[in-house]
């Protein structure tokens, strides 16, 4: 491929502070090589379908027929039969399947269907031959011919097998009329005797209890000793072939089951490969592919088709602006976020409330910033946050394996040095405060009286700055608040900015004109509080001013943006709007700063715990102290942990992500071939 055609834009490099540039890409590949170029896109990891991807009905492959995903099905029969475990849900790194493996797949298949069928008629075997040794041993005690017993003028006699538990029944029915013996040492075969006047009695009741008749020659008299022993022989030498057969399939098994574990792969890969190739848009003779990938991999993502297709292949890049689709409305561009391990263990927090938007700020870093911090000041604890953090670090090695949990393991060593932090600062150590007081004072005494600990949390009726200090912690989670909250007003106005809705982003609650009122409002209450100042007219006049544009900004939102009419819906309903989200603004700004006093709280809270726990250690002497402290520990790490973590991530959501994330976009999921069981 000539490198005139990669058509590379440089328009907008890759911004770190915003979601990754994409491109769209549309390949014309031709039939002999669109398998090998759709297992290249998925074992890329970078390349999504185009959302209107579909081919009209006439012109897809549907009528193709996946033979791998038959082979597929019939070896893992292969796998069931012989009881080999299947392959782990993993991304597939195996080749597809060619026909090599085909060949080799329908030998193993048809190993296994002989086995199978010699396994079944060995057990069949068995089965009848164990039939025939207990019928005879039911007639064991049979020593008069029976063609002499049939034809007894005055007794009428039936040989046959009832159900199992109805010989009882069927005694106490006939009661003196007939006599019924078992034959041999179960009670479902029986002999029934009765006077010929009592025949249709008899048959009567052995038809309610389901009586078969069975056939015996007339001249039998009981089975001969030689004849139970030969049945007995046979018995135990076609049950020995079962074991021969049973020790044939396990060896089987061992011998090819690493390679039974190859062929699922591929085969999983080569079906896969089929199914998205018969949804792709094509003629006989090409195919056609279009998806999104990320601008920075689009040249080397070209260059090794290229040469994978050995340039048997047309490709075509386009900006998303260049895209009809996406200008219209009717496709957003996926969403692809890249950042180190630590940041990306957060990113699952971020989609799971919504995607950013094509090109607006990556919330990530914010957030993987704000979550340790205030996990750390929640959940204050030297020792606990080891236990974090050890927890973290073992997850990272493998070492603990927890199914779709150990990709968190960076945000478990982050809580873990912050709470550890936290904890040196507040002198806690699995809840007690005597082993971090040499350390604390030693810190302390650098700058002036020594004292343990450093921050005292936990308050004290006999401190006189118990309450002062309760408050400073308050006092700090608010000012915490303010930056985070005005974090997530900043990221809209530039949000804004970039999609140019000058409207949005100057006027309304969480625009400039709110962000502004949010401002002044918190320097006129510290000018008021803590500087002792009046307040003055141009106060009134400012914030009077913010608050009108902030709540009343509608009709400059849509003059700005472009829109028409400015009052939507009449004069009218633009002032009870109005009113309505004056309201509002003054509500969602105090109690999204207010909400914060609750990290506080639970800093306080945890604390709290850890004195009541060595409290009770303490009155239950060395023993029972030491079973309180590790089992009063191991709760709160377990249920606070988990507690702590929901309110972080509910301060995240509602009070952070509320001033930005009003509309969500389409998070970039690439092709990707797993091992489908």
């Amino acid at each position: 491929m000539p490198p005139e055609s990669w058509k590379i834009s440089h328009a907008g490099d890759i911004d770190m502070a915003r979601t990754t540039e994409m491109r769209l890409i549309e390949l014309m590949a031709l039939s002999q090589d669109v398998d090998n170029v759709v297992e290249y896109l998925g074992k890329s990891g970078n390349f999504q379908f185009q959302s209107k991807r579909s081919a009209p009905a006439d012109r897809k492959n549907d009528g193709m027929e996946n033979t791998d995903a038959a082979i597929f099905d019939s070896l893992q029969k292969v796998r069931v039969f012989l009881g080999v475990d299947d392959c782990a849900d993993e991304p597939l790194s195996v080749q597809r399947a060619g026909d090599e493996e085909r060949t080799e797949a329908a030998r193993l298949i048809a190993l296994k269907d002989d086995l199978e069928r010699r396994f079944a008629h060995a057990d069949e075997e068995v089965r009848r031959v164990e039939e025939a040794y207990k019928e005879a041993l039911s007639f064991a005690n049979l020593n008069v011919p029976y063609e002499r017993l049939e034809h007894l003028t005055f007794l009428s006699m039936k040989i046959g097998r009832i159900p199992a538990g109805s010989l009882s029944a069927l005694c106490k029915a006939l009661g003196e009329n007939a006599l019924v013996m078992p034959l041999g040492a179960d009670d479902t075969k029986i002999i029934a005797f009765c006077a010929k006047k009592n025949r249709f009695m008899l048959d009567t009741e052995l038809k309610k209890v389901e009586f078969t008749q069975m056939d015996v020659p007339a001249d039998f008299m009981g089975i001969p000793d030689g004849v139970i022993d030969s049945l007995r022989a046979d018995m135990e030498k076609k049950a020995a072939a079962l074991d021969a057969l049973s020790a044939e399939k396990r060896n089987f098994a061992e011998t090819h089951e690493a390679r039974l574990a190859e062929l699922l792969r591929r085969f999983s890969l080569s079906s896969q490969i089929a199914a998205v190739r018969a949804g792709l848009e094509s003629t006989s003779l090409v195919f056609r592919i279009t998806g999104w990938i990320p601008a920075g991999e689009s040249r080397g993502f070209m260059r090794e088709l290229d040469e994978l297709t050995e340039s048997r292949i047309a490709i075509r890049e386009y900006l998303p602006s260049e895209v009809p689709s996406v200008l219209s409305g009717e496709e957003q561009v996926p969403v692809k976020l890249r950042h180190g391990r630590f940041v990306s263990a957060f990113e699952r927090m971020i989609f799971s409330y919504g995607s950013p938007l094509y090109g607006a700020i990556d919330p990530t870093p914010f957030v993987a910033i704000f979550f340790t911090i205030l996990y750390g000041i929640m959940f204050g604890d030297l020792g606990q946050g080891l236990v974090f953090l050890i927890m973290g670090i073992l997850m990272a090695l493998k070492i603990i394996k927890v199914e779709n949990w150990n990709r968190f393991a960076p945000i478990f060593m982050g809580i873990g040095v912050s709470s550890s932090i936290m904890g040196l600062i507040t002198g806690e150590f699995f809840g007690t405060e005597a082993v971090l007081e040499p350390f604390a004072r030693f810190v302390t005494g650098l700058f002036g009286e020594p004292r343990s600990p450093i921050l005292k949390v936990m308050p004290s009726s006999g401190d006189p700055n118990s309450v002062k200090v309760i408050f400073g912690i308050f006092g700090v989670t608010i000012a915490l608040g303010v930056v985070i909250n005005s974090i997530g007003l900043i990221v809209n106005f530039f949000n804004n900015i970039l999609r140019r809705r000058l409207g949005s982003a100057f006027f309304g609650k969480n625009g400039l004109s709110g962000m502004l009122f949010y401002w002044y409002v918190i320097v006129f209450a510290v000018r008021l509080a803590f500087l002792h100042m009046s307040p003055q007219l141009f106060d009134w006049i400012i914030i009077g001013v913010l608050l009108f544009f902030a709540a009343f900004g509608e009709p400059f939102e849509r003059l700005f943006d472009g829109h028409r009419p400015l009052l939507e819906n009449g004069f009218g309903a633009f002032i009870i709007g109005g009113v309505v989200e004056l309201i509002e603004v003054i509500s969602n700004y105090l109690s999204g700063t207010i909400s914060f006093v609750r990290v506080g709280a639970f800093a306080l809270a945890h604390a709290v715990l850890g004195f009541i726990i060595e409290m009770m250690s303490e009155k239950c002497g060395l023993v029972g102290g030491s079973a309180v402290l590790i089992f009063g520990n191991a709760i709160v790490v377990v249920l606070e942990g988990m507690i702590v973590a929901i309110q972080v991530i509910r301060l995240q959501y509602y009070e952070f992500f509320s001033k930005f994330f009003h509309e969500t976009g389409l998070e970039f999921k690439p092709l990707e071939f797993r091992y489908k069981k």
